[in-house]
């Protein structure tokens, strides 16, 4: 009789572990893709800054100066521009009108 209450704990425990292990799974996969903080409560999309500044900068005189901007840029306004070059007007008035101390465009 003891053996049965052991099996049936065993197999009781095994089942709750396991429905806890599919709902962490879940909750991780929905949370992946997006980070909150849009200033207008929408979800923002993850995006590889180091990854899309090194194609925007690859063709760049000075490239580690330009990633370095870029970088900023890009955490700051979520958004790189398509290509080594212009473009500048996709990634919107954030990207565009960010300037330095000297008051020139700081973004590539």
């Amino acid at each position: 009789m003891a053996m049965r209450w052991r099996q049936l704990l065993v197999t009781v425990l095994l089942f709750c572990v396991l429905v806890d292990q599919a709902h962490f799974r879940k909750a991780v996969v929905e949370d992946e893709p997006t980070v909150s903080g849009g200033g207008d409560g929408k979800p923002v999309p993850v995006i590889d800054c180091a990854g899309l500044c090194g194609v925007r900068c690859s063709r760049h005189s000075r490239p580690n100066l330009c990633k370095r901007a870029c970088g900023t840029c890009c955490f700051r306004c979520k958004c790189v521009p398509p290509g080594t070059s212009g473009n500048r007007e996709m990634c919107g008035a954030c990207y565009t009108n960010m300037t330095t101390h000297g008051n020139r465009t700081k973004c590539p």
